[in-house]
């Protein structure tokens, strides 16, 4: 008889690695990004299935009517690096103390422990 293997034995050596919770919404937020999730929160169940449709037709880059798993990989990294880039974005803000566009030693300093110095 063939015996199941353990989760991690599947797993590729040095692959990331999440915690499976009850629900979905890691892999919601993965798919759609974060501030995309909350959006899609805030729907009825008919306007979250019509704009997944117009997002999935977005994700099938050969145009072929169907998703491959490497067309969902590329998905994810893509919505992934965009959520870096926005959150870079917005704590740039909060470092850039004297608004000059450059990250001193000492705004950053500032910006980070300021509450204990």
């Amino acid at each position: 008889l063939g015996k199941p293997t353990a989760r991690q034995e599947r797993a590729r050596p040095g692959a990331a690695q999440h915690e499976d919770r009850p629900g979905f919404q890691y892999d919601h937020e993965a798919f759609l990004g974060k501030e995309e999730a909350r959006s899609f929160d805030q729907l009825s169940p008919e306007e979250s299935r019509e704009r997944l449709g117009k997002i999935v037709d977005r994700i099938d880059d050969n145009k072929d009517g169907y998703l491959t798993t490497e067309e969902l990989k590329n998905w994810i990294k893509r919505v992934q690096k965009r959520y870096i880039y926005e959150n870079v974005a917005k704590v740039w803000k909060d470092y850039d103390l004297n608004k000059d566009n450059i990250i001193a030693w000492e705004e950053y300093k500032q910006a980070t422990y300021g509450y204990y110095l």
